[in-house]
């Protein structure tokens, strides 16, 4: 069934997305000590309503910044080609990084981030995602994967097409 605006089916609803979030802030929670100055890093747009989330349920003394990267533009279909079009301005070395992102579906975006931060001087990046399709398996995994995801295009909380569907608590196909 497809509604008016294009949604099919609700793949993980809102309950089931915040009791995972806060499932995911224990577990990070245990991997940092609080003297670690740990640096949590979002990768805008799509992971800004799990960022949120998350950081509230991670319980060690942790910093935040952003960075913007992009491969979809207005396209269901990444391109291929990961554009960083906002660097994170906070100082990486000697630094963990905790990594977070919306999805991860081939893993070009970490192979393009990772190093870049790498090289920046963090101790060590992680990476925490909200979905993960599985479509390849990359050396670059994530430390910790709220879901796996269906192979379709995914909407909501956070996840949008052409800047729509974000506002929605649920996560959907489209």
């Amino acid at each position: 069934m497809t509604t008016d605006d294009g949604i099919r089916d609700i793949v993980f609803s809102e309950e089931t997305i915040h009791a995972r979030v806060l499932e995911l802030g224990r577990e990070i929670t245990k991997a940092y000590a609080p003297s670690d100055r740990l640096l949590v890093i979002g990768v805008l747009k799509g992971s800004f309503l799990f960022l949120a989330d998350l950081v509230r349920a991670i319980d060690v003394p942790h910093e935040v910044d952003f960075l913007v990267a992009s491969s979809y533009g207005n396209a269901m279909v990444s391109s291929g080609e990961v554009m960083l079009l906002y660097d994170p301005e906070t100082e990486l070395t000697g630094r963990p990084v905790l990594l977070v992102e919306d999805i991860v579906e081939t893993g070009t975006t970490l192979s393009t981030l990772i190093p870049r931060l790498t090289k920046r001087g963090a101790s060590s990046i992680d990476v925490v995602t909200l979905l993960h399709k599985r479509l390849t398996a990359g050396e670059l995994e994530p430390r910790w994967v709220g879901f796996d995801a269906p192979n379709s295009f995914l909407v909501g909380y956070g996840l949008d097409h052409a800047g729509a569907f974000r506002h929605l608590p649920y996560i959907a196909s489209l």
